[in-house]
This record gives C-alpha cells, sequence and structure tokens, in this order.
C-alpha cells in the first residue's frame, strides 16, 4: 500500500466489514458458545479491515495521535499512514511489545498533584485497537448493566442519569450513599486475575507481554512492571472494566430475572453505579452501605484493587455527594444535580488564566480560545439543573473580558470600550452586552446553552448487539448535539453520516466524557477552525443550481483533494486489495 493506496480505500467497506464481526461476537458470547467467539476472534485478528481502522482510529482521529511512544515515530501523512498499516498487519503474529514511555500530567482535581500516563509506540497502539475490537464486543455482552465509564454507547450523563432515577422523588427509598474511589487502580491491577479472566482469548499473550512491557521513565531509566496496565494505551480501559466486572453482584445488587419489572433492581437490594473506577453504591440505610463497603474490600483484594480511605465515605444524600464533577444532593423531598463547586471553581480559574494570558492580543484570539471552552463546559452540564450557574458564569467572564478592554485601553474612557466590545452582535438574542467584533464574530455565552435532559442508555443495551440495530439509530436521532441550528440541520438532512465515507459524522456511540473532551469536539466539528476540524463544509453537486453545502470528515476531505491531484482517476480500493 502506498499513499494513494489509503487515499482510495473504501473506509464504508472496511467499517461494515469490522461491525458485522463485532456483532457476530456479540452474538455468539450472548448465546454461550465460546468456540465460535473464539472462532470469530481469530477472524477479527486477521481482517485487514480491522488492521486499516485500527491504524486510523489511532493515527487520524485520536487526540493523541502527534504523541510519540519511546522511538519517537508518528504518522501524520497518508505515506506514513500506508505504512504503519502494511508493518502492523505483517506483524500480527510476530509483534513484541514495547517499553511505554512514562509522562505525567495534573490530575482534573488537583493540579498540584500529577497523574502517570504510559504512552505506547504508535504501532502498539494499533496492535492494541486491533484487539480491543476482538476482545470487547465478547465483554460487551457480559458486563453489569449499571456500568457506563468507557464502553460504547455509554457517558458520565448516563451515569449520573441512573442515581437520578433511582434517588428521585419523596418516595424514594435509598436515601444513603457510599460514595467510593480506588487508589491508583490502573496502577495496581492483577496481572494474574487479568489473564485469568480474559482466559482463552486468542491474543492473551500480546495482552501479557503488554503488561509486562515495562516504563522508561526519562531520568530515572527502565523500570519492569509487576502489576498494573498503563493509563494511555487504547485498551487499558477494557482492561479495567473486564477486572472490575462482577462489582454489582459483590455489592449485593439484585434484579428481577423475569416478568413486567425484567432487568429492574428488587426493592431490598443496594443500587451499584459505576464510571471506570469511580463508583457510587445507593443504599436503604447506613448500616446496609457499611455492610456493602466490607463486602467489595474484600471481593477488591484479589485483584490488586483497594479502596482510597481518603475520597471513600458514607453520606446521607441530603448532605450530598460529588461525582463525576456533578453534586448530588436531596433537598428535603427533591433530588438536585447540579455542577460541582470543584467543577465550577476549575472553569473561573480557567476562565481567568486564560484572559490574563490573551493579554496584548486581539478580539479575534479572545473568541478562537474562549469559544470552545465555553461550549464545552456548557455542553457537559446542559443535562442537569445549571441554568443560574450558567447566568452566574457569564457575569464573571462579563467582568473579565471587561477588564481585559480596560486594560488594551488604559487611557480610554468607559463608555468607549462598551461601544468598542460589546453591543446586539447576536441577531437572535435581545442582549446589548454581547462581546465581540461585529454580528459575525462574537462570543458565545453560557446561558445560551438550553437545558436539555439527557436521554439514558437502556439498561444492559450495546451498539454490538444486532438485535438493537434500529434502537441504537433512533438513539442517533434523539440524542441532539450542542451545535448550531445550522449545522443540525445539514446533519438531520445527511442522516448524520459523511457522504464521502458512508461513517456517522458524530459517533454517537461514545459521545465526549468531560469538558475537556466536548471542548476539543467543538474545536474538531466547528466549521470556523477547518485547519483542525473533523467536519468541513464541503460544496459538491446535488442541488437544482448544481452546488450543495454538505458536512464531511476533514479527513475525507483530504482524500478527496489527493484524489482529485492524481490522474487518471483510479478506481475505489477494497480493504482486500491492499495487503
Amino acid at each position: 500500500m502506498d499513499a494513494v493506496g489509503w487515499d482510495w480505500v473504501d473506509w464504508h467497506a472496511a467499517e461494515r466489514e469490522v461491525r458485522r464481526l463485532r456483532q457476530r461476537i456479540f452474538k455468539a458470547a450472548q448465546e454461550g458458545d465460546l468456540a465460535k467467539v473464539r472462532s470469530l476472534q481469530k477472524l477479527m485478528l486477521r481482517s485487514r479491515s480491522n488492521t486499516l481502522l485500527s491504524v486510523r482510529q489511532v493515527t487520524q482521529r485520536n487526540a493523541g495521535r502527534k504523541t510519540a511512544g519511546i522511538d519517537g515515530e508518528v504518522a501524520l501523512t497518508s505515506e506514513s499512514r500506508a505504512e504503519v498499516a502494511v508493518r502492523v498487519h505483517q506483524s500480527i503474529r510476530t509483534w513484541k511489545p514495547r517499553a511505554v514511555r512514562r509522562v505525567y500530567i495534573p490530575k482534573a482535581g488537583n493540579a498540584a498533584k500529577l497523574r502517570p500516563l504510559g504512552i505506547p509506540v504508535i504501532l502498539d497502539r494499533c496492535h492494541q485497537a486491533r484487539v480491543r475490537n476482538a476482545l470487547e464486543p465478547e465483554w460487551e455482552a457480559r458486563f453489569e448493566p449499571k456500568s457506563y465509564g468507557f464502553r460504547p454507547g455509554r457517558s458520565c450523563q448516563d451515569a449520573i442519569g441512573a442515581i437520578y432515577a433511582s434517588c428521585h422523588g419523596p418516595l424514594a427509598k435509598r436515601l444513603w450513599a457510599l460514595d467510593a474511589d480506588l487508589a491508583a487502580a490502573f496502577d495496581k491491577i492483577s496481572h494474574g486475575y487479568l489473564l485469568s479472566a480474559i482466559g482463552s482469548f486468542p491474543a492473551r499473550d500480546m495482552i501479557r507481554d503488554w503488561l509486562k512491557a515495562g516504563v522508561l521513565e526519562p531520568g530515572k531509566g527502565f523500570a519492569l512492571t509487576g502489576e498494573g496496565t498503563p493509563q494511555g494505551g487504547v485498551i487499558s480501559p477494557l482492561l479495567m472494566n473486564v477486572a472490575l466486572h462482577g462489582l454489582e453482584e459483590a455489592a449485593g445488587v439484585r434484579y428481577h430475572a423475569a416478568g413486567v419489572h425484567a432487568s429492574d433492581t428488587k426493592p431490598a437490594s443496594p443500587i451499584l453505579v459505576r464510571y471506570a473506577d469511580d463508583l457510587v453504591v445507593l443504599c436503604h440505610s447506613q448500616e446496609q452501605a457499611g455492610q456493602v463497603k466490607a463486602q467489595l474490600a474484600g471481593w477488591l483484594a484479589p485483584r490488586g484493587l483497594a479502596f482510597n480511605e481518603d475520597k471513600t465515605k458514607i453520606v446521607r444524600l441530603s448532605d450530598g455527594f460529588d461525582f463525576l464533577g456533578y453534586n448530588v444532593r436531596r433537598y428535603q423531598q427533591k433530588l438536585l444535580i447540579k455542577p460541582s463547586e470543584a467543577a465550577l471553581r476549575r472553569i473561573r480559574k480557567r476562565l481567568a488564566t486564560e484572559m490574563r494570558a490573551l493579554r496584548g492580543s486581539n478580539v479575534m484570539a479572545v473568541l478562537a480560545k474562549l469559544g470552545p471552552i465555553i461550549r464545552g463546559w456548557a455542553a457537559y452540564y446542559r443535562g442537569v439543573v445549571s441554568s443560574r450557574l450558567f447566568s452566574s458564569l457569564d457575569h464573571y467572564l462579563w467582568q473579565l473580558l471587561y477588564k481585559w478592554a480596560k486594560w488594551s485601553h488604559p487611557n480610554k474612557p468607559k463608555s468607549w470600550i462598551v461601544d468598542r466590545y460589546f453591543g446586539k452582535l447576536n441577531k437572535f438574542r435581545n442582549d446589548n452586552w454581547v462581546f465581540g467584533r461585529d454580528s459575525d464574530a462574537y462570543l458565545t455565552k453560557f446561558s445560551w446553552t438550553p437545558i436539555v435532559r439527557h436521554v439514558m442508555v437502556k439498561a444492559g443495551s450495546s451498539p454490538d448487539d444486532p438485535g438493537l440495530a434500529e434502537y441504537w439509530a433512533e438513539r442517533r436521532k434523539r440524542v441532539k448535539p450542542p451545535l448550531d441550528d445550522y449545522t443540525l440541520r445539514l446533519l438531520t438532512r445527511q442522516a448524520a453520516r459523511c457522504p464521502l465515507c458512508g461513517e456517522h459524522l458524530l459517533t454517537a456511540d461514545q459521545p465526549p466524557q468531560s469538558p475537556e473532551q466536548w471542548e476539543r469536539w467543538w474545536l474538531q466539528v466547528t466549521r470556523k477552525a477547518i485547519a483542525a476540524s473533523y467536519l468541513t463544509h464541503h460544496r459538491g453537486p446535488g442541488s437544482p443550481d448544481g452546488k450543495q453545502t454538505r458536512l464531511v470528515h476533514a479527513s475525507c476531505h483530504r482524500g478527496l483533494k489527493a484524489r482529485q491531484r492524481k490522474e487518471p482517476a483510479q478506481p475505489t480500493c477494497t480493504p482486500w486489495r491492499l495487503a
């Protein structure tokens, strides 16, 4: 394969092939046919379509595509991606994992503390993506219904929705919560337990080698890894979910097996909601919460895991607790879920820091920097009680903007500054205090994001279940992304698919999982930042006047331009012609 071949790959056919194999693995696992599961997993691991999609995901779509491992290699051009795809497919049976590069990033809750990340080399990441496509459908058929972290089609909002569904209203019975956090979960998972859990999986030896590959840290050299899985690996979140599978049963959660209330929790049972290594157990009494904590501590020990006692506590819902950046609390007989105080402090600090850094910059620089931050934060919290907090943040941001303008023009009167930078710039809003340059360039406000209640994912459902294809198609239509009306109309007209490759434009199966991810997502989809966009407005034939604006993947748009530069035109290549 060369650069021309990469640009001519029929990605829709490759996606269809991988999706079909994932669904077959899921169905076989659901039916308990382990021999068929293993046979199909071997087929997936040999699949050229799987290799191509894995390489594209790692080198073209993932946020960390520009980050190198210990070998310093990245693949940011069609030529290099084609070369990586060939090398990955040729080394399916012979690849030996390499050590990860250790880096440290600030923790979300406390910037003074650092969180270790392990960055694998690019070929390891591609192989991990291949292996994940084979292993994940098997476990999707087994995972518990209230496990939401790092799973296809599930999000933080689903976890928050599950808490709300269990505790709202005057008749709620579970008024105590065990708010638990696992201590260094990714770094402490037992390798022995994890390998025994995946059993006879065909790529088990490769997973073992990844776990044992070791860490290379600048200034400290190489160190062996006897436990844990590196944060930063493509397959690490899936391995975490495998290790924690069975947590609900260990906590004593029981479901109705049949009848009208099938899949509902039994009345006397606690309810456990888990997002990766963060979990909440909703209980009827303080005594039940204490019993559940003791049961879970004993269950976690063989897996090499333990509670972080500093962050694990038993609380009344009337006192409230924080979970995934939200505050959950009952006010008399009403449950309210709002952005947490810590989240508000972080966004205020971020806005103030950015505005200080923007001193001396022009209006367009301010809009480019703050717009995605505002949209991303508002998108993450738009499904809870946030209206008043959005308005308070708008007021805080106005103070920062006015202060910035005063600093830029110390000798100008207030009236001049107001006339220069503020006005009724959004013609759809009766607001005279919008910051910007003109009616085509202004700063959005937090309060302009409408409160939209999240539509919870159906318990036990998975995008890999072939019997739920219509459910997921309908869900994609109902879950509206936080885009402007014009772009939403384009998405609806195109059935939310790229006309060049046929794939979903916005991966609704895996929505952003934090304000920062929403921020990156907005940067990728906004048509005002084509250079860094995930979607591009593409004009092509279709309407009566011969022009039609369409949303396409930026990568597909680049591929189209590359194909148009090649003469003579070449036929579309299927994955099987690229080996």
